[in-house]
């Protein structure tokens, strides 16, 4: 079983077989994203910088990951800007629909990048499988990549996510988020720089959880 690793870790080095030149593909993908985000007082292409977090904490959280797996790290997001929600219905079929729409676009695109890249099919075919995020709860690998993607979420997204909702949507969304980790997520969120306010709300979605399994229990 992995363990998070301490501190922070750059980006893992070129490896025979590309790794380095596909994550640069993929960040040249998504560096033409029209969406801006402030980092350090500088405005970077949204999922520019989330494909890099996504590696950046990939690496602390399982420095021995696979090159299949970086690469389903860096890439999961790829090009997202070209299927906006608002272009799908309102409601959870929608908001379903899009998801799944997301999930075959962004492992359609990696294909043919990686291909481009000389790839062998058969890690083509796992990249992209990672990023549909099949057989979660039984591939070690794609349950990675999720609890991967919830620390990315509320390490640089969180906060942002609570300033535009009420904190019962906030603990809403937090119990979901949880939901979807392993115990080696569990175990690696609390460590996470939170301020005071997020972690009150963690709380209270943890304790509200716990509370409907000992209900479910009697």
């Amino acid at each position: 079983m992995v363990e998070m690793a301490p501190g922070p870790r750059p980006d893992p080095p070129a490896q025979a077989g590309g790794l380095q030149p596909a994550l640069d593909a993929f960040d040249r993908a998504n560096a033409a994203d029209p969406n801006l985000e402030s980092v350090d007082g500088h405005d970077i292409p949204k999922e520019l910088i989330y494909g890099q977090r996504m590696s950046a904490w990939l690496d602390r959280f399982c420095p021995q990951a696979s090159e299949a797996l970086r690469l389903a790290a860096r890439c999961q997001h790829i090009e997202r800007w070209v299927k906006p929600r608002a272009t799908y219905p309102q409601g959870r079929i929608g908001y379903l629909t899009w998801r799944r729409d997301l999930k075959r676009y962004h492992a359609e695109r990696a294909g043919e990048i990686l291909s481009g890249l000389g790839y062998p099919d058969s890690l083509v075919s796992r990249v992209q499988a990672l990023v549909r995020k099949e057989r979660l709860k039984q591939d070690e690998e794609a349950q990675i990549l999720e609890d991967v993607a919830c620390i990315v979420f509320l390490a640089h997204y969180l906060a942002g996510f609570a300033r535009k909702h009420e904190p019962a949507k906030v603990v809403e969304i937090l119990r979901k988020t949880w939901a979807k980790m392993s115990p080696l997520g569990h175990r690696a969120a609390p460590a996470l720089p939170l301020d005071g306010a997020l972690k009150d709300l963690l709380a209270t979605a943890l304790a509200e959880q716990a509370g409907d399994r000992a209900n479910t229990q009697i």
